[in-house]
């Protein structure tokens, strides 16, 4: 069952009906119905991200991440880190007020910097410690290109393994970059050599993320959910 209910979708952002039925359906086909989690979004908002804030992109994902968030969430809003060389703005989109949300937020952040994949990772780590939230946590974490600095990143993957949060890398972009190198270096960590479980996904939605299908993103991004939430429970990571 759903955390949040169709009507009340209906009710407050009914422009998302058809993302969260799709999502609802991807929810099930993975067996994860009724399994509550934390879901959290990190957008890139390094210099190269600017055309993809520009066609309406970015948006797009946080729609689709928010109608996916309803069924494993009651709160109605999605924690959002938006981050480039430090962190922009730390903040939340709610079902109630998606429309043109990522454009109202941007508009108050300054310079679009270069891309800190661990100092996003950090802020994520501190708002679910903060939270008290039991449930574990999937993370939504959109970019465009590898770190700055990978040593970090690489670094926060592994230590993070020990904690109740799933890193679901997505990548905005040409597929034939050697940008994306980095994220499926992450992907494929060696477990239990470099982490205790395998807490991290990745997946390239190309460069117009848009004509990715709803039923083609929701399997990507919840696909390994499940695998992780066996392992992380053997682990004792999580209840």
């Amino acid at each position: 069952m759903a955390a949040i209910s169709l009507t009340k979708v209906q009710e407050s952002a009914p422009a998302l009906v058809s993302l969260y039925k799709s999502a609802g359906a991807a929810v099930d086909r993975h067996g994860l119905d009724g399994q509550p989690a934390a879901v959290y979004l990190v957008v890139d908002y390094s210099g190269s991200m600017k055309p993809y804030y520009k066609d309406g992109s970015v948006q797009s994902l946080a729609d689709r991440v928010l109608g996916l968030a309803a069924h494993f969430d009651d709160d109605g809003t999605v924690p959002v880190v938006f981050f480039s060389t430090d962190i922009d703005a730390v903040t939340a989109i709610a079902l109630d007020d998606h429309a043109g949300s990522v454009d109202r937020i941007v508009s108050g952040l300054g310079h679009m910097g270069k891309t800190s994949y661990h100092l996003a990772m950090d802020a994520v780590i501190e708002h679910y410690l903060d939270s008290g939230s039991t449930a574990p946590a999937l993370v939504v974490f959109q970019t465009d290109g590898g770190p700055i600095n990978k040593l970090a990143a690489e670094r926060y993957v592994c230590k993070s393994a020990r904690l109740p949060l799933f890193w679901q890398f997505i990548g905005f972009g040409d597929a034939s970059s050697k940008q994306f190198d980095f994220l499926r270096k992450l992907d494929e960590l060696a477990v239990p050599g470099r982490r205790v479980v395998d807490n991290a996904g990745f997946f390239h939605a190309g460069s117009d993320p848009r004509a990715v299908s709803d039923d083609e993103l929701y399997d990507r991004l919840v696909g390994e959910f499940p695998k992780w939430l066996v392992a992380a429970r053997a682990a004792g990571i999580v209840d």
